[in-house]
């Protein structure tokens, strides 16, 4: 067959694996310079590994990542180191972990032990789907009770979605607490390494990877799928869109009008937002990685930290790969309308940077060497109660086009190894399907 393939982040180059095995002619468009997607890397001019844009790490239940790593054969290059995460609570970093780190958190004898016991519960719990028929809300509130839950989930759940925390689906909150491991993993040179290098073997296996090269339009022609690239009408067997929701039915409008696009039409996510710092002294001193910060109103001005997530990359990966830099990451989450997506660089950065001191008092302005700003509009879809009606099918009601995306790995968090999940899964329904 011959195969097109929108998008090289890693659903699409997963997929394209799998029939370049399979002896398939296979082409990828991709809109950018770099392959990568939402995993993908930059390297400033003094560092020897790049860096995501956005926070990544791999857990060791990673299964479906780490078996095409081990078929490439790379497994060599793959680290688990483990870091420290924490909470931070009236003026203090606590370690977070639901383990007997548990046991330190400033909660009542009783909370904690029900704060730990939910946990368990939720880490032990093979199946999701009832949990998806009550709101991570109500379900936390009722067996972990206000202590833990208001001090350490609810403000990590209003942090992140914001006026819709209370409508998440439980099922979403087991996915994250299930499939985390204490040691998190990446690859040697970072992310984008381990894009490029998929990359490589693709083209090694005849893939073709056409950066720069923005896909303008899906239609059929002759029965045929068909994309529309640089004005021209280039007509595959089958063509997998490993797009967002709205770019799909931009690029298929005619979906528009059909159940198929008015579901996808309703599905709700969100978009993220990454400051990322290259400053000359380590910040957070006692080696927290992940800091998680506290949110109390959807509103993010009226929180004491205008972000979600304050990472110390340099306190998990050695600063000897980045320069001699210590790396942060101010991560959050916010939807496509909100003034974040508004605002310039200069603005964000200097609403960012100056809740810095607030962890470390002696931070200054002159610790910084360089600042960046990456913003996705689609990094995050927000899943209802019920959510699992609303999954989408792989396939699509246009002859021969398949689509796959975050949406579709419900009920489990957006991440490399779903993306590798998924593209495999839809190679094999493509394969099938000839």
């Amino acid at each position: 067959m011959n195969i097109g393939i929108i998008g090289a982040g890693v659903a699409g180059m997963s997929a394209a694996w799998d029939f370049a095995k399979q002896g398939h002619k296979v082409t990828i468009f991709e809109a950018e310079k770099r392959v990568g997607g939402l995993a993908s890397g930059f390297k400033d001019d003094n560092w020897d590994w790049t860096l995501e844009k956005f926070y990544h790490h791999w857990f060791q239940t990673d299964h479906d990542l780490l078996k095409l790593i081990d078929e490439m054969g790379v497994s060599g290059k793959v680290m688990f180191p483990r870091p420290k995460t924490s909470y931070w609570i009236d003026g203090k970093m606590y370690r977070s972990e639901i383990s007997p780190s548990a046991l330190f958190l400033p909660l009542p004898f009783f909370s904690k032990m029900r704060f730990g016991a939910a946990g368990a519960f939720i880490k032990l719990t093979p199946d999701w789907k009832a949990m998806e028929k009550v709101t991570a809300n109500e379900w936390l509130l009722k067996y972990m009770g206000e202590d833990g839950y208001g001090k350490f989930f609810r403000p990590l759940l209003i942090g992140k979605f914001g006026e819709e925390y209370d409508k998440v689906n439980m099922a979403w909150m087991w996915a994250r607490v299930k499939a985390r491991s204490l040691r998190l993993g990446t690859f040697e040179g970072g992310f984008q390494a381990f894009m490029d290098t998929l990359a490589e073997q693709l083209t090694a296996k005849g893939v073709t990877i056409r950066l720069e090269t923005p896909t303008q339009g899906i239609s059929t022609q002759d029965g045929k799928p068909a994309l529309v690239v640089n004005g021209e009408t280039l007509v595959f067997d089958r063509v997998l869109a490993t797009t967002s929701p709205g770019l799909l039915l931009k690029l298929a409008p005619e979906l528009r009008d059909t159940d198929f696009g008015r579901n996808i039409a309703s599905l709700h996510s969100i978009g993220a937002i990454c400051v990322v710092i290259a400053i000359n002294q380590q910040l957070m001193a006692d080696g927290t990685y992940w800091l998680n910060l506290p949110a109390k109103s959807a509103d993010k001005r009226a929180n004491p930290f205008p972000f979600l997530a304050l990472v110390e990359h340099t306190n998990w990966m050695d600063k000897a790969h980045y320069g001699g830099d210590h790396i942060l990451y101010c991560g959050d989450y916010a939807p496509v309308d909100h003034e974040y997506f508004k605002l310039s660089d200069e603005e964000i950065v200097e609403r960012f940077i100056k809740v810095l001191p607030t962890i470390n008092p002696a931070f200054n302005k002159d610790w910084i060497r360089k600042t960046w700003v990456f913003r996705a509009p689609y990094a995050q879809p927000v899943p209802y109660v019920n959510h699992s009606q609303h999954v989408p099918p792989l396939v699509t009601p246009i002859p021969g086009v398949y689509w796959a995306s975050m949406s579709h790995v419900y009920p489990w968090d957006r991440g490399t190894n779903y993306a590798v999940e998924i593209g495999r899964r839809v190679a094999g329904l493509m394969l099938e399907q000839n």
